[in-house]
């Protein structure tokens, strides 16, 4: 919290067929909510290689990433103050390989129906993101 600087995640929108992988966050922020997997970016990484590291990292999934869907900031006022600033790059991508099995910081994964989604009280941003990675697969 109340941070010096942005901090810069990423995350990536992975397509099977026509379902997406979400986990289940196991930590802050967001806990127990269902997302897109994703986390931080590390020095020296890009954020392609993030994306792809953190998936693998999450889901025990292998990935291709496609392309660039949009930048999100997150950024969340305390009066004055800043109390946290995320710069969340989202990409879309597909598997490649592995059965999901949730690993670090996710509490549960699973492939998810897109006609499904709705069930899963996702934030209206990942659902955006979500929306417009599947149009760009069109």
């Amino acid at each position: 919290d109340y941070p010096s600087r942005p901090w810069v995640g990423v995350g990536v929108v992975v397509w099977l067929d026509d379902s997406v992988l979400l986990i289940q966050r196991g930590s802050t922020p967001r806990k127990g909510q269902w997302s897109i997997p994703g986390g931080m970016q590390q020095l020296g990484e890009t954020l392609r290689d993030a994306g792809i590291r953190e998936v693998r990292e999450e889901t025990g999934v292998t990935i291709a990433i496609d392309g660039l869907v949009d930048v999100v900031d997150a950024i969340i006022p305390d009066g004055d103050r800043i109390r946290t600033h995320y710069t969340l790059v989202d990409f879309y991508g597909h598997w490649i390989s592995g059965e999901p099995v949730a690993g670090d910081d996710a509490a549960a994964v699973k492939w998810a129906p897109y006609n499904t989604l709705t069930d899963y009280g996702l934030w209206s941003e990942t659902m955006r993101i979500i929306d417009a990675s599947r149009k760009l697969r069109s």
